[in-house]
Parts: structure tokens; sequence; C-alpha cells
């Protein structure tokens, strides 16, 4: 038996949900009927020339910006599902230095937090449902990236801290650890034919996972057919973290 997810009538927004792993979500509420708006950092969705936001309502937002967050949420009259899909790393052990090991636990950390909590307003009428988009470095260590690291890290407990003291307002908050996924930012391993065999060997179900595989996992998220569930963050790595 299929089962299908309708959530027409439910407005949706997906901070981050412009490329990546934020837009293959954003397309899986578009295909469930829902309303969705996303964000980018870009000033138009003219400059996603290269992706398709057809459908889809666009805002741009730097998530660092907090009077910036709170004009947007300001702008909106209802929420049904928040999904938090942002994030920022450096490279060549550059999170070792200070200015940079702030300026991604900035992003990461803090700017999902301001997004939270400005729209929690609304969330609380809606009796709404937030997904944080974490990592698998929520879970193990990342060599080389101690920020981008410490900050997925800490949205595990983020999640569980917003769980709790938000259902008093039916608000339900879980999230989403992907593991490798296939995206324009991974796309130089993904088709170094060398690199993604041997990444194979660390997943059991030996594939990398799509940006529709984080979207199915969000949709059931915020949807009904998880109304029992709040505070958990769901690792959907291919079993990657498994051994």
């Amino acid at each position: 038996m299929t089962v299908s997810i309708d959530l027409m009538g439910r407005r949706v927004l997906v901070a981050g949900g412009s490329s990546g792993i934020g837009l293959g979500i954003a397309r899986r509420f578009l295909d469930a009927d829902a309303e969705v708006s996303v964000t980018g950092t870009r000033a138009t969705p003219d400059e996603y020339a290269d992706t398709d936001l057809g459908g889809m309502s666009f805002h741009q937002l730097d998530i660092v910006d907090d009077a910036a967050v709170t004009a947007l949420a300001a702008s909106f009259d209802r929420l049904d599902v928040l999904v938090v899909s942002v994030g920022t790393v450096a490279y060549s052990r550059a999170e070792y230095t200070m200015d940079i090991f702030r300026s991604v636990i900035d992003v990461n950390l803090n700017g999902v937090m301001s997004v939270c909590t400005a729209f929690h307003p609304l969330l609380s009428k809606s009796a709404g449902s937030v997904v944080l988009i974490g990592s698998t470095s929520s879970f193990i260590a990342t060599p080389g990236q101690p920020a981008y690291a410490a900050s997925k890290g800490a949205l595990v407990t983020l999640t569980k801290s917003l769980a709790h003291a938000w259902a008093r307002d039916s608000i339900r908050v879980n999230g989403v650890a992907p593991g490798l996924v296939s995206t324009k930012l991974t796309e130089r391993s993904r088709y170094d034919e060398a690199v993604y065999e041997a990444s194979l060997e660390s997943i059991p179900l030996r594939r990398w996972g799509d940006p529709a595989d984080m979207g199915d996992a969000s949709l059931f998220l915020a949807s009904d057919l998880s109304s029992y569930v709040t505070g958990q963050m769901l690792l959907v790595d291919g079993g990657a973290t498994l051994m």
C-alpha cells in the first residue's frame, strides 16, 4: 500500500531552500501540495538561473541578520511548517582560527535559533512543526572542521530543548541528519569514481543519498503521520553511522 502525504492548505517555509538539500526538501513539500516559500542569500530568484524555483515564493535572507529574520517573520500572516536547512563549512583547517570558528557557529547555530524564535508565535497559532537539518557530524567527529561538527552537534540538543519548551504550545520540533548527499557542493567527490567508490565502503546501503531522500524524511516529520514524535534527530545516512 502506498501512503501519500497531503499538505494541501499548509504553509511551509524552508530557510535555505533555494539550493542543495534545502531545495530537495522544498520540492517534496511542493509535491505534497503545500504552499512553499524558500529563502536564499542571493538578491532575487533570477540569480538562481541554474535552479528551478517554480511554484515557490522566494525571500532573500541573511540568517545571521536578526533584524532581517524578524522582518521576514513579520511579513508572514501564517506558518504551519518551518524547515531550517542552512549551514556553512570552512576547509583547509580554517575552522581552527577563532574568527572562522565564530562565523561558522553564527550561521549553523545562532542563525538557526534566530529563525526558530522569530517564527515561534506563528507556529504556536497553527500548532505547527519545525524540522532542523543537522548532519552525521551531529553525532561523530569531523576531522579538520571543529566548528561545523560542534554546531551540528549542538542542533541535537537544540532540537530536544525547543521540543520540550514548545510542546505546551503544540509545536513539535524534530531534525534530519543527512549523510553523504549528491548536491552541487559535493559533485566533485560524487563524480570522482575513486573517491565515490571508496565512500561506499562506509555506507551499508551502498549509495549516496539524494536531496529527495531528505525531503521524504522531513515531510514525514512535519506531517500528521509523526504527530507523537518530537525532540528527535533522525539519521538519514544509508547506515553510515552504524559502523
